[in-house]
């Protein structure tokens, strides 16, 4: 970094309960890309009222004042849950904030005693970055999860869990 460039805030994450209107439009922004990019029938992003829903809970991502990404996580049973809703903003990709989320949520993931969490995200192209992601902090394949099936459209993959964290990248 230069003198001459900002700063970049420190990354803070925040329950949220998606009143604010900046939260709302990342929500509906993940949504929309979601539906441009699959068909209909393997679109399994949830809306904002399946992200209040009792069985989710939802977090926000800052850098300072602005939002820069978001992600949920649905419990599947007493020791497993999903992972739903990552979203980076585009102006903030590639700055390690999907990496932040994802070890945060993990972390959430053992405090619940969940000895797994899955996810379901997109076979095209446009989520290799995705999937990446998810390879590097030890996610698998596995076959369809929940109330999913299978679908030519989706990558199911999931990952065990220490508890104590001991294995955790």
């Amino acid at each position: 970094m230069t003198s001459s460039e900002p700063a970049v805030p420190p990354l803070t994450i925040d329950p949220d309960d998606l009143s604010r209107p900046q939260v709302r439009a990342l929500v509906a922004e993940h949504l929309a890309e979601m539906r441009a990019t699959s068909p209909p029938e393997s679109v399994h992003a949830l809306d904002h009222t399946g992200l209040t829903a009792p069985d989710v809970s939802f977090w926000t991502v800052w850098a300072g004042d602005a939002l820069v990404g978001c992600g949920g996580l649905r419990r599947l049973s007493p020791v497993s849950g999903e992972i739903k809703a990552m979203r980076t903003r585009a102006e903030a990709r590639g700055r390690g904030v999907a990496a932040h989320l994802l070890r945060f949520l993990l972390a959430e993931c053992r405090r619940r005693g969940y000895r797994q969490v899955s996810l379901e995200t997109g076979s095209e192209e446009f989520f290799a970055p995705a999937r990446r992601l998810y390879a590097r902090h030890g996610f698998v394949p596995c076959p369809p999860f929940g109330d999913y099936r299978e679908d030519p459209n989706s990558v199911f993959l999931t990952r065990r869990l220490d508890v104590d964290g001991a294995g955790d990248r």
